[in-house]
């Protein structure tokens, strides 16, 4: 999360150094935008270029085009590292593509920034009802959407089953509130002197501190909706939760927490396949990587613990949009194919082939229920179908572009020991709202 926010902010500084460069001409877009067969034209981006997933965006643009005989789509693929940056770059030189996949939680951004075509004339009716609303609001700004959700994720908690049973835990009652978290995570832990044979949990392996922070809160830092009036970072709470977290690393030992890291970065070798590590908090998509390293695990999938009872299993998720970026040379050939891409029919079409979270409500249920998945694949997509109805977003507001840029080094710091968790707190407070201020 904290790269994502850091490399867009890197993007938008790029794009305008970009856009004040000598050299781009505007291409003739009524030619460039039919065929030889007189067909309309789409140049569709994105960075889906893996082994897994090119060959499935692929199938979904050539079945587009084998449905219609007017449009037809062409695919660029575009590392992640640079297709903002292209992308931005192309809008200030008047050639931009139809349709590129871009982040969601700076939809608002590039609505008000005119880099996104605003969608309204083509989203009236009852369009908004076939996604979580959590990731259409998103996508609004001044109440107009400027992008269509894709896909998404959110944030569950894997545990051991035979862990559990080892230490008389039941099995199918996995920890239901963060006191249960510590009270099991303790039972689980084997320690030979100074050795973990087995370490029970530790909360910032697959998340960072702010889904614990959204966790305790049931809400992201400027409210219910997500308006700048509200900014809610210091506070007692919030405190509570930071030194929460950091009582954890204490107890367990910065040596053993770097050790687990190390091996969980390296994927096949994550303590969780291998029965040293009992829980640990991560995407459904892990899912994958437990069938591929570590096919015979005895494993359960929960949300995420409540804070204390009765508050909520909030998460935390992200996501991409399909959007026609601002000079598109033909918006509504543009929207036919995201209406296409967006469809229940090719949501659960990518849900299934990829093992990922889509935005489309019909698309996720009927995937859950794909008798292409395993019993287990199937488990775990349900439980992220469920956990997506207590997962929030965190758009940056209009007012506040990267404003995770003035927490994250505060709470360094006090990880680090350099600060405590008010003075982290009050410091990045005050930090957003002179940010706040100058951009009202």
């Amino acid at each position: 999360m904290k790269k994502t926010r850091l490399f867009l902010i890197s993007v938008t500084i790029s794009a305008l150094i970009l856009s004040g460069c000598a050299g781009f001409q505007t291409s003739n877009n009524d030619e460039a935008n039919v065929n030889e067969e007189g067909k309309t034209v789409v140049d569709f981006w994105s960075f889906w270029g893996s082994e897994l997933r090119r060959p499935i965006i692929d199938k979904i643009v050539a079945d587009f085009n084998a449905s219609q005989d007017e449009i037809e789509v062409k695919h660029t693929y575009s590392p992640w590292g640079d297709i903002w940056t292209k992308e931005l770059a192309a809008i200030a030189a008047g050639n931009p593509p139809d349709v590129v996949i871009n982040d969601i939680n700076a939809t608002a951004l590039r609505g008000k920034e005119n880099q996104a075509m605003n969608l309204s004339e083509f989203t009236g009716g009852d369009f908004s009802e076939k996604f979580y609303p959590e990731l259409w609001n998103a996508t609004l700004y001044e109440g107009d959407s400027y992008g269509i959700p894709f896909n998404t994720d959110t944030r569950v908690l894997f545990y051991n089953k035979d862990a559990f049973e080892e230490v008389g835990l039941d099995p199918e009652d996995p920890p239901e509130t963060w006191a249960e978290l510590e009270e099991y995570a303790a039972k689980l832990d084997i320690k030979n002197d100074d050795e973990y044979e087995r370490l029970g949990f530790y909360p910032l392996w697959g998340v960072g501190y702010d889904v614990w922070l959204l966790n305790a809160n049931g809400e992201n830092y400027f409210g219910e909706d997500n308006n700048t009036d509200t900014v809610n970072i210091n506070t007692e709470r919030n405190v509570e939760v930071l030194n929460w977290l950091k009582s954890w690393r204490e107890r367990i030992g910065v040596d053993v927490v770097n050790a687990f890291q190390a091996q969980i970065d390296s994927q096949q070798g994550n303590p969780f396949f291998s029965g040293d590590l009992a829980m640990i908090v991560q995407q459904p998509t892990f899912y994958q990587q437990i069938s591929e390293y570590a096919e015979d695990l005895n494993f359960g999938v929960v949300q995420l613990p409540e804070y204390e009872p009765g508050n909520g299993h909030t998460s935390w998720g992200g996501g991409f949009v399909a959007e026609i970026p601002e000079g598109s040379s033909d918006p509504e050939a543009a929207w036919k194919f995201i209406e296409y891409l967006t469809d229940q029919e090719v949501q659960t079409y990518w849900a299934v082939e990829n093992f990922d979270n889509v935005a489309n409500i019909e698309g996720a249920e009927a995937a859950a229920q794909s008798g292409d998945l395993t019993e287990e694949g199937q488990m775990v997509y349900q439980m992220a179908v469920e956990s997506m109805e207590n997962t929030l977003l965190t758009p940056a507001p209009v007012e506040a572009p990267g404003y995770y840029n003035f927490i994250n080094p505060q709470v360094d710091e006090f990880f680090l020991g350099q600060k405590t968790a008010e003075e982290a707190l009050a410091q990045a407070e005050a930090d957003i709202k002179n940010l706040i201020e100058k951009n009202q």
